[in-house]
């Protein structure tokens, strides 16, 4: 049941309309923007993946040095100890590399369609120890004058929350690690309730549990606890291997409503709703049963990982949620949703 309404001009990004960050490597994807106003007008912040230059009969590999500097690291492919059966995370000696590196770009424009870059705006990139591998994935939430970024930290230790916070874009408070390995999608409440601060994010386990959503609490956007689980992946059901949260939960009169994605065993990406109470946002109200937004359009089903449409960031305008998305992990995509739509689609 799919129930958005897609832009006509998608994909409104595609990797070719945004430069690469130095001449040694091209952009492979666009992928899952985090999305906020500011001076006006509408802004993402855009993961863009980068990758070398291939080479016949070898494999060359980014990574972030701890100063920033991108290094360049070649297998060759008949090499027994290299794997690269996985697009996307190679293997080499018990060791894992990423096919592609990631870092920050940010977009804007006074449409909502047509994006450009604006030089007095810089690209955030990883820096230090744990973001070797990239970052990734970055949720916008505005609370005041301060925007909080949440985002992917990727290091061959593991893959964990990092916070970012600003006013002006230009200056960065870079906060370390929120939410240890491994641990990612996390996204905040944008007001305190009951005096806290809230957090939704998905904790991982390859043996008991799974990849499930949880919530947290905080004094200070820094410091969590009071961890509990609200939504687990379901047999048989779209979202039976993995779950993770969007943006910022919506504030509504039936509740918060958080948009979230689900896959299936094939890797088959979709969106869902839950309806979380005012009160106590750790209890669920109610749960999409069959999806709100499928990978339908050909640019959702075909491109660098297909069958993928994915969410971290939208606008809110009276009934309306202007949802960003990343389709298939190569190209970035805009789609509207009624509010009053998904909650009677939840039975609301």
């Amino acid at each position: 049941m799919d129930i958005t309404n897609r832009f006509s001009e998608n994909p409104i990004l595609t990797p070719k309309m945004v430069k690469p960050s130095t001449p040694s490597v091209g952009i492979e994807c666009l992928l899952n923007p985090g999305v906020f106003w500011f001076q006006g007008k509408v802004w993402l912040l855009v993961r863009v993946a980068e990758r070398p230059e291939q080479q016949e009969g070898t494999t060359t590999l980014p990574i972030y040095n701890q100063a920033g500097q991108l290094e360049l690291m070649t297998f060759r492919n008949d090499d027994p100890k290299f794997d690269d059966s996985d697009k996307r995370v190679f293997e080499y000696d018990g060791a894992h590399y990423l096919s592609t590196l990631s870092h920050l770009r940010l977009l804007s424009s006074h449409d909502g369609i047509h994006f450009s870059e604006d030089p007095e705006y810089g690209p955030i990139f990883p820096l230090g120890e744990q973001e070797t591998f990239g970052i990734e994935d970055c949720r916008v939430s505005q609370i005041g004058d301060t925007y909080y970024l949440t985002y992917t930290k990727v290091s061959p230790t593991g893959v964990g929350v990092g916070l970012i916070t600003t006013t002006d874009w230009k200056h960065f408070d870079r906060k370390g690690m929120i939410f240890p390995a491994h641990n990612k999608d996390c996204a905040l409440f944008e007001e305190r309730i009951g005096g806290k601060y809230y957090a939704l994010h998905r904790p991982s386990s390859p043996s008991i549990g799974g990849n499930y959503i949880w919530i947290a609490q905080s004094p200070d956007l820094e410091h969590w606890g009071h961890h509990q689980c609200i939504a687990t992946t379901r047999a048989g059901y779209w979202d039976c291997a993995r779950v993770g949260a969007g943006a910022a939960p919506i504030k509504t009169e039936a509740g918060w409503l958080e948009i979230y994605h689900g896959a299936n065993e094939a890797h088959r990406y979709c969106l869902g709703a839950l309806l979380l109470d005012l009160q106590n946002p750790s209890r669920v109200l109610a749960r999409s049963e069959e999806p709100i937004m499928e990978p339908l359009a050909g640019y959702e089903q075909t491109g660098f990982f297909g069958n993928v449409v994915f969410t971290n960031g939208h606008l809110v305008e009276g009934d309306t949620v202007t949802i960003y998305y990343g389709a298939s992990d190569e190209v970035i995509c805009g789609a509207q949703l009624s509010i009053k739509e998904v909650l009677k689609s939840l039975g609301r």
